[in-house]
């Protein structure tokens, strides 16, 4: 159970709340805050610890399951040890996204256009006009195929986004919605129960702050700058998968936080540094963590042992090496890598959250803690700096590795490079939004830091572009991260 597996792991944390930590080389580790996010946790009410952070990925962001074919013979193994199938694969069937509507269908679909303005779309998007001529004319193919289509626009823009890629700066999520919620099973769905709007919002983003946006809407006069800001940033909430999972991490870029969420409640946040503006600024992302590395290594990139000096430096100047922790190997080719060891000067700092992916972008520690005091935060190459990062990191290993209090704390003082795998992997979403609700639960608007806003704002203005790719095509810039230059 949940509640006995915090029973465990909360009062060895509460015991040590009364002192700070000290590590072997005397550097302090304050354990208060620690305790508070547990005891939080366990007040989710989840039944058993595996569903707090086990559960990595929602189950329905995948394709809905193929069905068996009961007369399909089974799989036979070949001579090369390969699985074979003795008969063809059983294929999944779709539904058409063209389907049989009588006149009253028909007419409802005409008032949910009418009203599609409550989500933020537009109605003149889907031709109302032309969808009245065609139930004027009455029950035909025409009108089957005119109403379907319109249809499946309406659930194209609600379920994946109206902007299309070239309209989202620098956004690199892939959102499976489309192969789980069909659009012609959706279609049939509204057929069959003759809800077309609520067939419509079953795709729709599930996060309470698209609710929360919806409301705001309503109170914004239509065509207002404030009308078409929350226009956009719901329009965000569809770029990503409708249900983001059970828990997760999840920081607002412009907002410099980052939250720990279980079940879409905020159990913990904290303060985050981010890209500075430009080729360095920090991508829009849905990763997954693998791990945590508390005391990390920090490999320093070419750019910086070549192209600054310090491989020859640290070569030359062995005191001024050891001091900072570099360590520098020089191969037989003459090409020198340098290393900077654990130790409360390391540039990641005491942790970082093991999430690969192509942008080499990751959340860690700083051993610039003092910056998080300033308002505006946008200074690193690119990586989101952390604040209380060894909170999150021992949070993170404890209730998703299973590693005990003690455990956490003896790693993290023996100072030694450690990395902690998680038994799931736990999802985690960069964002921008620039207007949402603040961890405080109130709607708020954030700097467009990036200036990422006006493509947006832009693609609304412009007529509903059909056929959208699901797949950006622009580039993608690995961060070759300097986390020195806030230091």
């Amino acid at each position: 159970m949940l509640t006995d597996n915090l029973a465990r792991v909360t009062p060895a944390l509460v015991g040590r709340c009364t002192s700070d930590m000290i590590d072997k080389e005397g550097h302090t580790f304050e354990m208060k805050r620690l305790a508070l996010p547990l005891l939080l946790l366990a007040g989710t009410g989840l039944a058993a610890p595996t569903v707090l952070f086990a559960q990595a990925m929602p189950t329905n962001l995948l394709p809905e399951p193929q069905e068996r074919n009961d007369d399909a013979d089974d799989a036979v193994t070949s001579s090369g040890g390969e699985v074979e199938m003795a008969s063809a694969p059983v294929v999944q069937q779709i539904d058409p996204t063209v389907q049989q509507w009588t006149v009253a269908q028909a007419e409802s679909l005409a008032g949910v256009i009418e009203n599609i303005g409550a989500h933020g779309l537009i109605p003149a998007d889907y031709d109302l006009a032309g969808l009245r001529a065609q139930i004027a004319a009455g029950p035909s193919a025409t009108l089957d195929a005119e109403a379907s289509r319109r249809f499946v626009w309406l659930v194209e823009d609600m379920r994946d986004g109206r902007t299309p890629m070239d309209g989202r700066k620098q956004w690199f999520v892939m959102d499976p919605d489309a192969d789980r919620y069909r659009s012609g099973a959706v279609l049939k769905q509204a057929l069959s129960t003759g809800d077309i709007m609520g067939a419509l919002e079953s795709v729709a983003p599930l996060h309470p702050d698209y609710e929360a946006l919806k409301t705001e809407l309503a109170k914004a006069k239509p065509g207002t700058k404030r009308h078409k800001l929350v226009q956009a940033n719901m329009d965000r909430w569809r770029w990503l998968p409708r249900d983001l999972g059970h828990q997760y991490l999840i920081t607002n870029v412009p907002e410099y936080q980052l939250r720990l969420t279980v079940n879409d409640k905020i159990m913990r946040t904290y303060r985050t540094i981010v890209g500075k503006p430009g080729r360095t600024a920090t991508p829009q992302l849905a990763e997954s963590v693998e791990g945590v590395i508390l005391n990390p290594t920090w490999t320093v990139p070419q750019s910086i042992v070549k192209g600054e000096g310090l491989g020859a430096r640290v070569l030359g100047n062995p005191a001024w090496a050891r001091s900072k922790g570099y360590t520098a190997t020089r191969g037989a080719n003459g090409y020198v890598s340098v290393v900077q060891g654990p130790g409360d000067g390391n540039a990641l700092g005491r942790m970082k959250l093991d999430m690969p992916n192509r942008h080499a972008i990751f959340f860690h520690d700083t051993p610039s803690r003092n910056l998080f005091s300033q308002s505006s935060r946008a200074l690193s190459h690119g990586c989101v700096r952390t604040e209380r990062a060894t909170e999150l990191a021992l949070t993170l290993a404890i209730l998703q590795a299973g590693l005990t209090a003690d455990e956490g704390v003896e790693i993290l003082a023996s100072g030694e490079y450690t990395r902690v795998a998680f038994t799931k992997k736990m999802p985690a979403y960069i964002t921008y939004f620039t207007m949402a609700t603040n961890i405080d639960g109130e709607m708020s608007t954030f700097s467009d830091i990036y200036s990422r806003d006006d493509a947006v704002l832009a693609a609304f203005q412009a007529p509903r572009k059909a056929n959208r790719s699901r797949v950006t095509d622009e580039e993608i810039i690995e961060i070759v991260d300097d986390p020195r230059d806030i230091a």
